[in-house]
């Protein structure tokens, strides 16, 4: 019996996140639903994702400083559990800073129906990628992994 191929680490995170973002804008645009219209919309948004790129630019950082690999796809090549800098905060503030990238994007489009995107993207990324990565972690760092589980949080 031959099994299936599995989504896991097989599209890179900031992948998904441009085709959601597409997805929301499109949503916004052609089934609003419910618009709103916020002042200077794009300003305000720009400065939410601008924001978001600054925490995950903080957590690429961090993996340099460590000298660990920042490859989504192939986290069993891991070398040091980076448990500093915004990592005492939340376990994947890269991916936490694309999902606020995606809530200035929201903010921005002005359609309600597009907020779907950042439950699609959350649920995606976390079944997708960070299961898979804790696992590799896991496998990788054993109960150092699993005492830093337990201290932080995988979003916030």
């Amino acid at each position: 019996m031959t099994t299936l191929p599995t989504l896991d680490h097989r599209i890179p995170p900031p992948v998904v996140a441009v085709l959601v973002a597409a997805a929301m804008w499109a949503l916004a645009r052609w089934l609003p639903i419910v618009e709103f219209e916020l002042p200077w919309p794009w300003l305000t948004g720009g400065a939410v994702a601008v924001l978001g790129g600054g925490v995950s630019l903080a957590g690429v950082r961090q993996f340099k400083r460590a000298r660990t690999t920042v490859s989504p796809l192939h986290p069993e090549r891991a070398s040091v559990l980076v448990t500093t800098g915004i990592y005492r905060h939340t376990r994947n503030p890269m991916y936490a800073g694309i999902a606020l990238v995606l809530v200035g994007c929201f903010l921005a489009f002005g359609g309600l129906s597009a907020l779907v995107g950042l439950p699609a993207f959350v649920a995606y990324i976390s079944r997708f990628q960070i299961v898979p990565e804790e696992r590799a972690l896991q496998s990788r760092f054993g109960r150092d992994f699993s005492d830093y589980q337990a201290q932080v949080g995988r979003w916030l």
